[in-house]
């Protein structure tokens, strides 16, 4: 008898670092208030309808990213740590619009006081689940770095 294994279509891990203007308090509420994050996260030209944060280790987080063309993308997850203001991790897994896992994704994101700004590290592990998913992984890095720029803008507004 022949076993398949659903091996994964592919694995990516990436390391980002972006220093902020502003103190590493406001740049941690940014990423972990619910009202704060869905002004910022995802690509340019995409919105968040839903972003539901419940900030402690075991807490769920649910965002529906909409696209420009109105095309929803929901992403569960939950979260491992949270040292305010220092250290957020957690594990994610982006759907598609039938409730299929496309990516899991575990991302710890850091925070550093420099010199009353801040030194964001962003450390992501990502396995692609579906053909889908392994070509959505190929532009993680265009995409977090759209989803910084609309960061920095949040946080120089507040």
């Amino acid at each position: 008898m022949t076993q398949q294994s659903k091996a994964p279509a592919g694995e990516r891990e990436i390391v980002l670092t972006r220093v902020f203007d502003a103190p590493r308090e406001l740049v941690f509420k940014a990423w972990t208030e619910p009202e704060r994050l869905a002004r910022w996260w995802g690509p340019d030209g995409f919105t968040n309808p839903v972003c539901e944060v419940d900030l402690r280790p075991g807490g769920a987080i649910w965002i529906v990213m909409r696209a420009p063309d109105g095309t929803d993308y929901p992403m569960s997850g939950t979260i491992h740590e949270v040292v305010a203001p220092e250290r957020f991790v957690f594990a994610a897994t982006p759907e598609d619009g039938q409730g299929n896992a496309l990516i899991e994704a575990l991302t710890t994101v850091t925070f550093a006081d420099q010199d009353g700004k801040t030194l964001l590290t962003i450390h992501q592990k990502a396995v692609a689940l579906t053909a889908f998913g392994a070509e959505a992984m190929q532009d993680m890095d265009e995409g977090w770095s759209q989803s910084l720029d609309r960061l920095a803008a949040e946080v120089a507004s507040a």
